[in-house]
């Protein structure tokens, strides 16, 4: 089957097996191996994926059903520039370990960023209670995330207008 897809900002066309998965995909065909494949059953979050913006496991979905649809992975989301201090909040608090898990976890942590800005311990804790982590018992990676998420708090563009106002108040 024929499909076309964008991945990463890019247009791919590409046949694919009926039930070639999303991980094998990207993995073997696009050469993407940021994703890792784990489990292969949708249960350890290795192979998270952005498709059209939301998070998906990339060994739970067919590529063949996604044409047309927007892809991202831990390699086009790390291009824009999106998760930076994300990235560096994971090896400043060394959250990343042996690294396995990380791309899943960086990607599900990108989705707390994207719609729960106001995501307390609790609720990060169960937003990335579906991506295992063999190494770091889970601390390091949820202090990486409650930094970044308490970081981007204090620089938001809210923050930039009352500065604009305090300005022209100021005058």
């Amino acid at each position: 089957m024929m499909i076309t897809l964008t991945v990463n900002g890019e247009r791919v066309t590409r046949h694919v097996e009926p039930r070639r998965h999303l991980i094998d995909f990207l993995r073997l065909d696009l050469g993407l191996t940021g994703s890792h494949a784990g489990c292969e059953h949708g249960v350890c979050g290795a192979c998270t994926v952005r498709v059209d913006g939301e998070i998906v496991r990339g060994c739970l979905v067919l590529a063949a059903s996604l044409d047309g649809a927007e892809v991202t992975t831990i390699e086009g989301l790390t291009d824009s520039g999106e998760v930076a201090d994300l990235q560096e909040a994971f090896v400043a608090r060394n959250a990343a370990q042996c690294g396995f898990c990380t791309p899943g976890m960086v990607m599900a942590a990108a989705d707390i960023l994207r719609h729960h800005a106001d995501a307390d311990r609790a609720a990060i804790r169960e937003h990335l209670s579906g991506n295992y982590c063999r190494c770091t018992g889970y601390q390091a990676i949820v202090d990486a995330v409650a930094a970044t998420l308490s970081e981007r708090a204090i620089h938001t563009p809210a923050d930039a207008g009352r500065g604009d106002r305090t300005q022209e108040a100021g005058r």
